[in-house]
């Protein structure tokens, strides 16, 4: 498989100690603004591909009810306009929590999450062969990474591990959104039978929308930050970190998990 040509681009590099000069593909990384109703509600940068599956992910982890997304009338490029008839304008007042450097405090931060995320009660069982699985799985579907080494992924399987959809992003948030995106289209949300495989580590914001996304186990090749435990803790989400070599750290609701 080749990567998506827009995922990537082509710089001159000097490759050292021999001083060859050479073209070397770089994943590709731009601005994305985000509207409703004509305003400008988020920007993000991203790597493009997608862009209505991001925009719908996003606004659906921000708790503004989104119903679809479309290319903006005046057309303008790295722009996407999302249909919300519920969103209140005034809620371009807050702070969304869309980085680890939010610099929000932990309780201020849970307390947000759980006005949009019910807990998941989800009573999926899925064994450790299977999930210890998934990071192996989800690579081999990662055309871009293999291109540029610049790209994290986030995978939406089946308890059984079929792979449904997989996305590349510079950023690893934008790549779950575009995966939540991708469910609210196929009217797969909640997600209460399915696992979230993640190529990096894990944070706060990530189990946020796997939260409102209603997904019981989120799997991850790296560490969850302190954060990312209380939160998943807080909404009942399976936190399984380290997942590689047939192993596993499960940080919270181990129960779900069939050693």
């Amino acid at each position: 498989m080749e990567a998506p040509p827009y995922s990537s681009a082509d710089v001159e590099v000097v490759r050292l100690p021999d001083g060859r000069h050479e073209r070397d593909a770089v994943a590709v990384e731009e601005p994305l603004e985000i509207r409703i109703g004509g305003r400008p509600v988020a920007v993000t940068m991203r790597t493009p591909g997608h862009d209505e599956e991001l925009a719908l992910g996003f606004c659906l982890s921000e708790g503004l009810q989104p119903t679809s997304a479309r290319l903006p009338d005046d057309l303008a490029a790295n722009a996407v306009e999302v249909d919300a008839p519920m969103f209140d304008p005034a809620r371009l007042q807050r702070s969304f929590y869309t980085s680890s450097s939010c610099g929000v405090c932990g309780k201020g931060a849970l307390e947000a999450v759980a006005v949009e995320a019910p807990r998941v009660e989800a009573d999926l069982r899925v064994p450790l062969a299977l999930v210890a699985s998934l990071p192996d799985r989800l690579r081999a579907s990662q055309t871009a990474f293999e291109a540029t080494g610049g790209l994290h992924a986030t995978g939406l399987f089946t308890r059984g591990g079929e792979l449904l959809c997989v996305r590349e992003d510079v950023g690893r948030h934008n790549a779950l959104d575009k995966v939540v995106g991708w469910a609210f289209g196929q009217t797969l949300l909640p997600l209460g039978e399915h696992v979230l495989c993640l190529s990096g580590r894990i944070s706060f914001e990530l189990v946020q929308k796997a939260a409102v996304a209603g997904c019981p186990v989120l799997v991850a090749v790296g560490a969850p930050s302190s954060l990312a435990v209380e939160l998943a803790q807080d909404r009942g989400i399976t936190l399984c970190g380290f997942v590689r070599g047939g192993t596993a750290n499960v940080y919270t609701e181990a129960w779900r998990i069939a050693g």
